[in-house]
């Protein structure tokens, strides 16, 4: 009898919602080998073509239809493998993701769609022959002339010239139109370099700090750096940077927001001479693809980038920093629900390499890994420098008069402040110019047709002055009535304050100063905030913004804080509220006083006995934590308990319903020890128009809630009503919204 060898087929995952491979004969007149895996491939998939990923070759079935033939493989050598690979198969088994969907959330946008590894070569400006001929008639004292200036005789890296010149790419560009400078490849950097600079004094808090991460640099080591805010973590990580490229390894360096990238950037730039690659989502996708190939072919040493930048190549790793690890940002809040930090430990492990995680006020979850011994704790608590912790104060307002918010003695304090050319923070975590749109006449509400929240209408954000109604939750906007549409009344007044409502009245109150807003609304341009920064300086002057100025930014002349808006995450039904409002009022405090000037910060609120705001003041962070940890083991909450959901949303609450009923059927049969609550509606219950609820899992050991889930998961694919919804599971969710 003659046996005929089953063919070689490709397994091949696709970026769809669907848990599986699809076997593929290899292109015609290939053979497919283990060199395979990892490596691109374009395939027909219905009467479309979509790149994929091999990740593994075998034999076809006996009992196999007929194959198709791959179209063609696009990589000569695998895009992903080794450690890299392992992560993201241990990333969709631990968060129940489709292999294929996680791979595509890992490549640069460019990379899935199957273009080939960009060029990362170095390249520069100089200036031409015609641009020295008309050098001498440039105007002075203008970028133009500057960079060309920079640029006449040799080449200068865009690095080097993003580093030393502010907006240069658009001096460069109208250089460029005139025929002026031309964009160069660099064989090896060029006459330009800035030279590596000396760092800052370490005190002896920083040098043992530093000793310790230094001794752990072969192995791995999770370490939790809890400094408080200008305390001199950022030093801390380049001291264990500068050593990691003294021994030829490379550095990944996690910030939370795209908006402390630049400055990073330059510091690190500044400090350790290298080119400093970036990833992150305000960039292009070219220069995403480059960033991730250099760091990948081993020419990029450092990258500084945010969330997405965890799934970068690290083929001679040394060191992984995650800054603000306590950011709820790092959390992946669609498609597959990652957490950056714990993927960073993941692959630290993998990797055999140190991470450190630096946070003046660490999660829980971190916090009660360093108290019980898993984590290095290490600690700086005293700021760096002649620099002294901020005086807090909080001001009672009850029965008080506000003007945008604003008690009458942050008034004063903000005068006197700008009297001694210093500059002032005015915190309100809400944009726009008032939360909700109200008629005194008769009570109605602007509320946003499309999102409910607890049974009421969404109310939606009144923005431009008065002039527009905008929903932060599904984006729909509309112009603000003239009249109320229930009684046709013209009191219609805006309630309550957001950063536009106070920038108009401290506009009014102050207008010789300098007033800049700082929130999404006014920093959606690439390197916005950088810019609005950059304008403001050491000049005096108010800043009015959101959370993202309560992060990492140094602003030396910044002497008062003045928070306004405490109390609306006092009573928050979340249990993770209190510990998001003591991180945030901790961040935000920190801000003032960073320099040799004393600082100081002004709490507004109308519950001064409040036990958090009296156990933040009295102990700070560590007081607070100790009592939150304690509640939460009480509860079996996280870190003492495990969490997952099951979302689901549809234009039709009976579809959801039934999805859910069904699936909290399914789970009977292997549920364990786990608990499952629900159905439940989301703390939003309509977004966008479609109806929205959620089960609930919980478990007191981690093994058991992913052994349910895993058992679980595949029978909700099999559903009938799962495809009536959009559902997804979210393993340790961060929101429960």
């Amino acid at each position: 009898m003659t046996f005929i060898a089953a063919p070689i087929v490709l397994r091949v995952v696709l970026s769809l919602p669907l848990p599986r491979a699809f076997d593929y004969l290899p292109p015609t007149g290939m053979v497919a080998d283990a060199g395979w895996i990892g490596c691109r491939v374009r395939v027909p998939f219905g009467n479309r073509e979509r790149i994929g990923m091999v990740d593994a070759i075998g034999a076809a079935a006996a009992d196999a239809p007929d194959l198709r033939h791959a179209l063609a493989r696009l990589d000569v050598q695998p895009l992903l493998h080794g450690e890299l690979l392992a992560s993201l198969r241990w990333l969709a088994r631990y968060y129940h993701a489709p292999l294929g969907e996680v791979i595509a959330t890992a490549l640069p946008a460019v990379l899935r769609d199957g273009e080939p590894l960009p060029e990362t070569c170095v390249h520069g400006w100089l200036l031409t022959e015609a641009g020295r001929t008309a050098l001498p008639a440039m105007r002075q004292r203008t970028r133009t002339r500057a960079l060309a200036e920079r640029i006449a005789t040799t080449a200068v890296s865009e690095e080097v010239l993003g580093a030393t010149i502010d907006d240069w790419r658009a001096a460069a560009r109208a250089l460029h139109r005139r025929g002026h400078a031309e964009r160069v490849a660099l064989a090896g950097g060029s006459d330009g370099e800035i030279a590596a600079s000396a760092g800052h004094a370490l005190n002896a808090a920083q040098r043992e700090v530093v000793a310790v991460v230094l001794a752990a640099h072969d192995r791995f080591a999770p370490m939790l750096l809890e400094g408080i805010t200008g305390s001199g973590k950022t030093e801390v990580y380049l001291e264990a940077i500068a050593d990691c490229l003294a021994r030829g390894k490379q550095a990944l360096v996690l910030v939370p927001e795209i908006g402390l990238t630049p400055q990073m950037l330059r510091r690190f730039r500044a400090r350790l001479g290298v080119p400093i690659h970036a990833l992150h989502s305000g960039l292009a996708d070219g220069e995403r693809a480059r960033a991730w190939t250099a760091m990948a072919r081993g020419e990029g040493r450092v990258l500084v980038g945010t969330r997405s930048a965890i799934f970068t190549p690290l083929p001679e790793p040394g060191l992984i920093v995650v800054d603000e690890e306590h950011d709820a940002s790092y959390k992946q809040h669609e498609g597959v629900r990652y957490h950056a930090r714990d993927l960073a430990l993941l692959r630290g492990k993998a990797l055999a390499v140190p991470v450190l995680l630096g946070s003046a006020t660490p999660s829980l979850e971190s916090l009660q890994h360093a108290l019980a011994g898993r984590y290095t704790h290490l600690s700086l608590r005293q700021r760096a420098g002649a620099a002294s912790p901020p005086q807090v104060r909080v001001l009672d307002v009850r029965g008080r008069a506000l003007a945008g918010g604003l008690c009458a003695d942050a008034v004063t304090a903000i005068a006197a402040a700008l009297a001694r050319d210093e500059q002032v923070l005015v915190f309100r975590n809400r944009r726009g110019y008032a939360p909700v749109l109200l008629c005194h006449d008769c009570g109605w509400r602007a509320c946003c047709a499309r999102c409910d929240a607890a049974s009421k209408g969404m109310a939606m954000t009144v923005h431009g002055g008065g002039r527009t109604l905008m929903c932060h939750h599904c984006g729909s906007r509309r112009p603000a009535p003239r009249a109320c549409p229930d009684c046709g009344g013209l009191a219609l007044r805006p309630q309550g304050q957001g950063t536009e409502r106070i920038e108009e009245v401290l506009a009014e109150r102050f207008p010789e100063a300098l007033l800049l807003r700082i929130d999404r609304s006014t920093t959606q341009h690439r390197d916005a905030l950088e810019k609005h920064l950059d304008a403001l300086g050491d000049r005096p002057g108010i800043l009015v913004g959101t959370q993202m100025l309560a992060k990492g930014h140094d602003l030396p002349n910044l002497t008062l804080v003045v928070v306004v808006g405490v109390d609306e995450g006092l009573f928050s039904a979340d249990f993770r509220a209190p510990e998001k409002l003591a991180q945030l009022l901790i961040q935000v405090a920190g801000r003032g006083g960073r320099a040799g000037k004393p600082g100081s910060v002004l709490l507004q609120t109308h519950h001064p006995e409040h036990p958090l705001l009296t156990t933040l003041l009295a102990g700070g962070y560590p007081a607070f934590a100790a009592l939150e940890l304690a509640a939460r083991e009480a509860a079996q909450f996280p870190p003492y308990g495990f969490l997952a959901l099951l979302r689901a949303e549809a234009t039709h609450d009976a579809a959801v319903q039934t999805f859910l009923g069904e699936a909290r059927d399914a789970f009977a049969a292997v549920a364990g020890k786990v608990s499952i609550h629900g159905p439940l509606p989301a703390p939003m219950p309509r977004r966008a128009g479609r109806v929205r609820a959620q089960l609930h899992l919980s478990c007191p050991q981690r093994p058991r809630l992913q052994a349910a889930l895993t058992s679980w998961v595949p029978r909700l694919h099999e559903l009938k009503s799962a495809r009536k919804v959009r559902w997804s599971i979210d393993v340790d969710p961060v929101d429960m919204y």
